[in-house]
This record gives structure tokens, sequence and C-alpha cells, in this order.
């Protein structure tokens, strides 16, 4: 489970926004890290698979990790392009799928190789084209036989944004013009309508959180103090736990979470936790601050 929100500059008054909270298995940890940029001298392996190297040098980004994966929930990198993805299921069975690229291989990989929020699009889709998608989105020493699952993605820079809905190997994109939110379930009218799972309980499960990000939204202007308040709520659940900041105990809960104003050059201003929203304090940062101080590792 996740929640994204992005509210381009004509609806913040400053720069792009940029929001997440991740929700995991409660017991997994997050940690935030610094990943500076490399040129590969080989292929890679990410989280299940092993890709083929990238020509070019990568950027920098700073991400939150599950401690056990490669890949990244969310982050920013040093050109100001933010990637986070959610969880979505549709008429495709995942679970039949051969083992690929995660939605967190994929958000990661977006960050590493993309100098604009275009870019990004391009580097997800043609890389679920070439690898596909598929293997566990979650630990199996932690979810016995692995949790498969597809993929919304949200990209944004600092003057444009994208919604990437995905189901296996197929997808659509939708680029947004003011103000955007995503959460469990497709969301591109088109696609949802083909492809969304006729049983998934999204009216309960899900739509109670993507409303109440909406409406945030809706709240001109949008400001840092308003998604940070949103993203501790817990007003926004139809089942009790499932909020946007989310306790579901021994199911979900929300290990990670940003806000982020872009900005080019690496002078993004980054807020980021670990853990629940409602029980910490997010620390401020500037994205070249972390670059400047800080070598491979956690931050």
């Amino acid at each position: 489970m996740c929640d994204v929100l992005v509210a381009l500059p004509a609806a913040t008054g400053m720069g792009t926004l940029f929001a997440k909270n991740s929700d995991r298995p409660p017991t997994e940890r997050q940690v935030y890290e610094w990943v500076p940029s490399r040129t590969s001298t080989g292929d890679e392996r990410v989280t299940h698979i092993t890709i083929a190297a990238h020509a070019e040098p990568t950027f920098g980004c700073l991400i939150s990790r599950p401690t056990w994966m490669w890949g990244a929930e969310h982050g920013v990198n040093e050109a100001g392009v933010a990637v986070g993805n959610t969880t979505v299921y549709t008429t495709l069975d995942p679970r039949g799928a051969a083992v690929g690229l995660t939605g967190m291989d994929l958000v990661r990989l977006a960050l590493e190789r993309a100098v604009s929020a275009e870019a990004a699009v391009e580097v997800i889709t043609s890389l679920i084209t070439r690898y596909g998608q598929g293997g566990s989105g979650h630990d199996p020493a932690v979810v016995p036989g692995g949790r498969p699952y597809w993929n919304a993605f949200l990209v944004a820079d600092p003057s444009a944004a994208f919604v990437i809905d995905t189901s296996g190997g197929e997808w659509a994109v939708e680029a947004v013009s003011d103000v955007r939110a995503i959460s469990n379930r497709t969301s591109i009218p088109s696609f949802d309508a083909v492809h969304r799972h006729p049983r998934q309980p999204v009216e309960r499960l899900v739509d109670p959180r993507w409303s109440a990000s909406q409406r945030v939204l809706g709240q001109r202007p949008v400001t840092v103090d308003a998604l940070q308040h949103h993203l501790r709520s817990h007003d926004s659940c139809g089942d009790p736990g499932w909020s946007v900041c989310m306790h579901v105990d021994g199911v979900e809960a929300t290990t990670s979470s940003i806000i982020a104003v872009l900005a080019p050059g690496g002078q993004s201003e980054v807020w980021a936790l670990t853990g629940h929203p409602c029980g910490g304090e997010y620390q401020r940062f500037v994205l070249a601050d972390a670059h400047a101080a800080s070598s491979p590792g956690q931050l």
C-alpha cells in the first residue's frame, strides 16, 4: 500500500511538491541513503535479476529502501526528479509472471537514469518492455512465498509530472496538468476501465485515502505543512487502520515518508522520516548538502 501526491508550481506558488507515504509490512525496516553517481562497469544485479549496464553515468539520488532489497520505494535525484510507486492489482494475475523487475527496482532505475519526469517515463516503460515486471515485492523471509504485484508510478520534476498505470507488460501514461494523487488502484480512466480487478475492495481500502489526498490538493496553495499534516492523518480510512498514516496490525504500516520541493541542480529541499509520520519528526535538508556531505550509505 502507498499514497503519492504531486502539486505543480501553479498550485503551490513555489516549486513542484512531491509527497509519498510508503506502506510495508510493519516489522520491515527502511533506510534513507545517498546513492552517488557512478559509471557501470558491467551488468548489474537488481533485486531479483541481472540487467544490462547503463552506458551513461548515473545521477546521484536520495532513496528510501527496505533493507532487504536493491530497489527504492521513493526518492529524489540531483536533477530534481522524484519517483514513487504504489501496488495495484488488475485482471492479470501477477503470480503467474516470470521473475523480472519489481516496482521498486523501476523507481530506483528511473532516479538513477532520468534527467526529467518525461525521461523517467521512458526509463520505466522501456525497462518493463525489455525485462518485464515480476517477483515478490516483499521479503520472502518475512512473507512466505513472496507477494508479487503490478505498479502505478508518479514521476515529477520542477515543471512537469506524469502518472503511469501498469498491468504486466501493458501501461498507460497521463500527464499531470495541475495536481494529482495515486493510491492502490489503477487511476487513469481508460486504463482503469479495462484493467482494474473487479473484486478489489477499493471502495473500503483505497478510495477513502485517495479521496483524502485529492481534498488536500484542492486547498490552495498546497504547502509542505499541509502535506505533512495529511501524511500523518488517520481520518481517511474506510476499514480501521487503512488510513494515509497506516496502522493495520500484522499486515501493513507506514514505514517511510517523504515530501520534496523539486528544483534543478541538486537544490531540491527534502523532508523525510522513517516509521509512522504520526509519531516522528521530519528531517529537513537540501539535497546538495546530502550530496556534499556523504559517501555511499545511510543518512
